[in-house]
């Protein structure tokens, strides 16, 4: 760990609660957590001990001596679970012995759990935060699944003292399915550190298309081999592509390519550090169908990796002024087209572009501005709970970058 910064207030207790120890809200945790321990904070977690693999028991063996709250790893279920009551237990016990004065609950089901601890009779002065990361509020709107998850989300609400959202698009999504956030809500969007904005050069034996992220279908990944296969007509032959990640949808992905006939041009690695992946690769798509704020798109920015993306969620908060450059999702035709032209570009324009981009993203993402925002945003929320008075103009959402949208 790093040398503690000084606090701007008392030290806080704060208990984050997450399910999967995956992607980018694991990272967003662990960037949360620790930072809040650098600051002086005491700081625990609970997270689902059965997925994660090797990469994430290294890195919560790394942070765990420094967890004052402690840890529990419990097994976890993606949906609803009959094992979802004992899970709750441990939630509620590990309330009941380290007293802290916010549960901070990450996605759906580490936010059911956190906020469910408003049930208990101890827990009238802890302030219940979730940040939803996508997660139930990317389901099809008007679906059976997303109905009943919007129901609950709503029965939650009036238990939630601090709602953070990643984007202005979350933000917009919770107020369209579940309603106008009851209590204090605040947009904060997710940082980068200032180490990460070294530009990262690609392999000698680089592949020409990197895709690195979970192997499931909202990421468009079906649509990205497609586009391949589309723009290898027109190239003369099929770019290779290197896709990082593990997921459920592997098999089938890799069975899609043997149907196209890119089995010898695409290749699976499983998952690594986002900056170990960029070397793999020349160009970074992310074809997703859904996001919320993605921290592999900001991670690629400031390593300055040319980047395809698609126009959904929070990405064009990200692309500022050059949200121009996103395509819609599920488009083959205008992704092939990308492509083709991409790969074909001069070397200086497409680094000329990544460097806008990384420029953009330096001066509005950095992990600094979201820490403090977030401690604000618990200390306000606290403040109101006590029935202290705070400015009105509080109740306002904040962008934690400049050019984003509020």
């Amino acid at each position: 760990m790093v040398e503690p910064l000084p606090g701007s207030g008392p030290p806080l207790k704060v208990l984050h609660v997450l399910r999967a120890p995956l992607g980018g809200l694991f990272r967003h945790v662990l960037d949360l957590a620790r930072e809040q321990v650098r600051r002086g904070h005491r700081v625990g977690l609970i997270a689902d001990r059965t997925t994660g693999g090797e990469a994430a028991d290294r890195l919560l063996a790394e942070i765990a001596p420094h967890l004052a709250l402690g840890m529990t790893r419990i097994p976890m279920h993606r949906n609803p679970h009959p094992s979802d009551a004992a899970v709750f237990m441990a939630v509620r016990e590990t309330i009941r012995r380290t007293q802290p004065h916010v549960v901070h609950g990450h996605g759906s089901k580490g936010g059911a759990y956190a906020r469910l601890s408003a049930l208990m009779p101890s827990a009238s002065k802890t302030v219940r935060a979730y940040t939803p990361h996508g997660g139930s509020l990317n389901h099809r709107p008007g679906s059976p699944i997303s109905r009943v998850y919007m129901q609950a989300e709503r029965l939650m609400a009036r238990q939630t003292d601090l709602l953070l959202f990643e984007s202005s698009f979350i933000a917009g999504r919770f107020r369209q399915m579940v309603g106008e956030p009851p209590h204090l809500f605040k947009i904060v969007h997710n940082g980068v550190a200032e180490s990460e904005f070294v530009p990262l050069a690609p392999r000698a034996d680089a592949a020409e298309i990197l895709y690195v992220g979970e192997l499931r279908a909202v990421k468009g990944i079906d649509t990205l081999l497609d586009a391949i296969a589309v723009a290898g007509h027109r190239l003369g032959a099929p770019p290779r592509a290197m896709l990082v990640g593990s997921g459920p949808d592997r098999a089938k992905l890799e069975d899609h390519a043997r149907r196209l006939g890119l089995a010898a041009h695409v290749s699976f690695a499983g998952p690594m550090p986002a900056r170990r992946a960029f070397a793999l690769g020349r160009l970074l798509v992310v074809p997703s169908r859904a996001e919320s704020l993605p921290y592999i798109v900001l991670e690629a920015a400031a390593a300055r990796v040319p980047m395809i993306a698609t126009r959904v969620g929070g990405i064009p908060e990200i692309f500022g002024p050059y949200r121009d450059r996103l395509l819609p999702p599920d488009d083959v035709g205008g992704l092939a087209d990308r492509l083709v032209a991409t790969l074909t570009q001069p070397l200086a324009e497409r680094t000329a572009q990544a460097r806008q981009l990384a420029e953009f993203v330096h001066d509005g993402f950095s992990v600094d501005r979201m820490v403090e925002s977030v401690i604000g945003a618990y200390r306000e929320a606290l403040s109101r709970k006590a029935g202290r008075s705070v400015p009105a103009s509080s109740q306002i959402a904040v962008s934690s970058s400049p050019g984003g949208p509020t």
